[in-house]
């Protein structure tokens, strides 16, 4: 079985399959990745249909890729939804925004949808907060550094750094201050991506969050109500670590980041990701998987109680310190799909990268416990093959050529890059909408950029 980074690759690059007829539920999650995809780029990034289609829906899993142009789809903004058509014999794929919760992708056959009332969508905030940088924008303009801005602008070059790949957004940090900034068109300060799986590393802030306040306890089980109270279910020996590691030996029907039943079928977490059995025992195998990431989150919802998990993203993390542009999205009964449905900004990550580089402070004000970025950036266990390690929920760069060992990452799909570089007071954010053909080579971006800013 492959392991490490294989598998990553196996979901960060789409690998081509052979031509075949689609099936009615290709067709479903294809309407569903539309819907989802069209949804979220207009109402929380309040970019174009066109726009999305160039970019969000360009390049996208091949099983989906020829059938996605095809369909019709429909934008409602008095109602905040997205309908995409697919089959004469179902209902239209539907996605709807939330104020708070961004939006929410419905089962396949769903109507009428089984979520709150609608409400119209207010535009996209295209406003700087007036706080000051880093916790709004005031003052957040980069700094002048003529070699960082020009070692950026070569992000933006479509060969540099990975043939193919579509450089949206660099953010360069070092001390706090930002020494480089740069957008494509249509992207901007205040335009928030899909993160995909950097939404893995945020999981686990908050999971460190939870257990500051004594709710979890990394070392022990998950607490998962789907598994039952009998202690004979294998699965109740499953510690939250292993499930931040990676490490859940859990099966799943595709290795890798592809859960697409819960991403765009409408599926919803518990329904799925608590289903899957054993196939290895805890802690002994590096898999990466979204379902161990989903599954942690579904921890935090059972020891959260409902009222505190449906705002827990936004009221103990985003809002703290000042990822007001920060959306975590849910399936349509409440669970977060926090392995990889969240959008952000490049600033707002920027915001998220210099948390991690301050041990967890903020202002003065501990988010996370004294020691937690340490533990979450130290590997345990079996790691994935290939030239990133893995801690918990965060990559290690240590072997990478001219990049500082004490280095990691928070990694994502299409190229979302977070990298906290400690001995050097730098976070580095690359933003992407790399098709599934390209690869942004990180590792010699990173290391290109600091050696400009010596």
């Amino acid at each position: 079985m492959r392991s490490g980074l294989s598998l990553v690759l196996a979901g960060l690059i789409a690998s081509p399959v052979a031509a075949q007829v689609p099936t009615a539920y290709d067709r479903a999650i294809a309407a569903g990745y539309k819907a989802a995809m069209l949804c979220s780029g207009v109402f929380i990034a309040g970019r174009s249909e066109a726009q999305i289609a160039a970019d969000e829906l360009n390049g996208i899993y091949p099983e989906y890729d020829a059938i996605v142009p095809g369909l019709d789809a429909q934008v409602d903004a008095e109602t905040a939804t997205v309908t995409v058509a697919f089959d004469i014999s179902l209902p239209p794929r539907r996605a709807t925004w939330r104020p708070g919760l961004g939006c929410t992708t419905q089962p396949i056959g769903a109507t009428p949808p089984p979520i709150i009332a609608f409400q119209p969508a207010p535009p996209p905030s295209d406003q700087p907060d007036p706080r000051p940088w880093p916790m709004g924008d005031a003052n957040a303009a980069a700094l002048p550094s003529p070699r960082a801005a020009l070692a950026s602008d070569a992000a933006f070059d479509g060969s540099r750094y990975g043939e193919g790949a579509r450089t949206t957004a660099v953010l360069v940090i070092r001390d706090g201050r930002i020494l480089a900034e740069r957008y494509r068109d249509g992207f901007g300060p205040f335009v928030a991506q899909r993160t995909w799986s950097v939404g893995k590393s945020i999981t686990g802030a908050l999971v460190g969050i939870a257990a500051k306040d004594r709710l979890i306890d990394p070392a022990q089980p998950a607490t998962i109500p789907e598994w039952g109270a009998a202690a004979a279910d294998p699965r109740r020996r499953i510690t939250v670590d292993n499930l931040l590691r990676m490490a859940s030996g859990l099966h799943s029907d595709t290795a890798g980041n592809r859960t697409d039943a819960i991403y765009f079928g409408g599926t919803a977490v518990t329904e799925q990701a608590t289903g899957w059995p054993l196939e290895a025992l805890p802690g002994t195998r590096f898999r990466y998987a979204n379902n161990d990431t989903l599954l942690a989150a579904r921890a935090l919802r059972a020891v959260l109680g409902e009222s505190r998990y449906a705002n827990y993203p936004a009221a103990a993390l985003f809002d703290r310190i000042g990822m007001t542009h920060s959306v975590a999205e849910t399936d349509w009964q409440g669970n977060f799909i926090l392995s990889s449905q969240l959008w952000s900004t490049a600033r707002d990550l920027g915001r998220f990268g210099l948390l991690l580089l301050n041990d967890g402070l903020w202002n003065g004000e501990r988010i996370l416990p004294e020691g937690w970025v340490a533990y979450a950036a130290t590997p345990s266990g079996p790691q994935p093959d290939g030239p990133f390690g893995y801690g918990a929920t965060l990559w290690l760069m240590a072997s990478s050529p001219g990049v500082p060992p004490d280095s990691f990452a928070a990694f994502g799909n299409r190229g979302q890059y977070v990298v906290i570089v400690p001995s050097r007071r730098t976070v580095i954010v690359r933003r992407g909408e790399d098709p599934g053909s390209a690869r942004f080579d990180i590792a010699r971006f990173t290391a290109d950029m600091l050696a400009a800013m010596e």
